[in-house]
């Protein structure tokens, strides 16, 4: 059984992509490995998030990890500012990471060019920070997308750094998680590729949207302007309610429409209607199930108390032999 870890920034509400792209595997990782699957706000800090708003996106996401199916019974779950040891081991790794190498980094260039009111240090030192996340449980794997690639290259090069230094081989040089087949990406309501709230809010469906957000949202979805035509392919947006109804409606209904489509009367306006009731219609035990966890505070603090001590125990381990081959004595 394989150490894994995984964390999520506390942004706000998760949707239908963060479902199919990563909670829905975390589900299944949960019952292969020995998984830490923690809540990231110390990174969210970055954004400078004022208390009230860091305290609900916290709630939220942990929230929306139990609806989805996260067993902290099988599991360790846990918010990442609950473990004093990830930033002791976060400044330790910092003494050996080199200015030049961390501004070389990808995102933090993309960071200087879009936030240029807010480059903060914090951003420079994103992957020695997230290499503490990971391993400080002295993971094996860690699931990661595109955009974290490079972060996972760099954890890589920081634990074999230290190794190096101290003549130890201690920790592991963590690699990808493979799920063994490709992840659902889930496309936008707005064109795009794949769903995010990054760039336009109304492209993403959230698990936590009611049921009239959801049909206004989809009835707002990008299509054509004008009939099928069969002699030019599909616009992004025509294919992409295609794709979704293939997620979250019944075949017969998917090739009802793919007939009218073919034959030039399809009518957007009923499949926009056809597809929000299914999405509708998928989405409601989330909902429900989130509702029903939100409103036991109780329950939140048991979960959230337990997932601190079993990473403390692991983390607080790691911290104190990374101590002692660093050279760190008590008199």
């Amino acid at each position: 059984m394989e150490i894994v870890v995984s964390g999520i920034r506390p942004t706000g509400n998760l949707h239908l992509g963060n479902y199919f792209g990563a909670l829905k595997s975390f589900v299944k990782m949960q019952e292969e490995n020995q998984c830490y699957f923690f809540i990231a706000d110390y990174h969210s800090l970055t954004t400078h998030p004022i208390p009230a708003d860091l305290h609900g996106n916290v709630k939220t996401v942990l929230v929306e990890f139990l609806a989805c199916g996260l067993d902290p019974e099988k599991a360790t779950l846990y918010i990442q500012s609950d473990l004093p040891e990830t930033a002791e081991l976060y400044l330790l790794l910092n003494m050996n990471a080199y200015i030049g190498e961390l501004e070389r980094c990808t995102s933090f260039k993309e960071k200087i060019r879009t936030q240029t009111d807010n480059v903060n240090a914090g951003l420079l030192t994103y992957p020695t920070l997230m290499a503490a996340d990971i391993i400080i449980h002295r993971a094996a794997r860690v699931p990661v997308g595109k955009d974290q690639e490079q972060h996972l290259e760099m954890t890589r090069t920081f634990a074999n750094r230290f190794n190096r230094l101290y003549k130890v081989n201690y920790f592991p040089e963590p690699v990808a998680y493979n799920f063994g087949e490709n992840l659902v990406k889930i496309p936008g309501l707005d064109g795009n590729l794949k769903m995010s709230k990054s760039d336009n809010e109304n492209s993403a469906i959230y698990l936590a949207d009611s049921a009239e957000v959801i049909r206004k949202k989809v009835m707002r979805a990008v299509t054509d302007s004008g009939p099928a035509d069969q002699n030019k392919p599909r616009s992004q947006g025509v294919q992409n309610l295609f794709d979704l109804m293939s997620y979250f409606s019944s075949g017969e209904t998917l090739n009802f429409f793919e007939d009218v489509y073919a034959a030039g009367s399809i009518r957007y306006g009923d499949m926009k209607k056809q597809l929000a009731e299914d999405i509708i219609r998928f989405t409601l035990p989330f909902r429900e199930k989130m509702e029903a966890l939100a409103a036991d505070e109780t329950y939140l603090r048991k979960v959230a108390k337990m997932g601190a001590e079993k990473a403390r125990e692991s983390a607080s381990k790691t911290v104190r032999e990374v101590r002692e081959i660093i050279g760190f004595r008590q008199f």
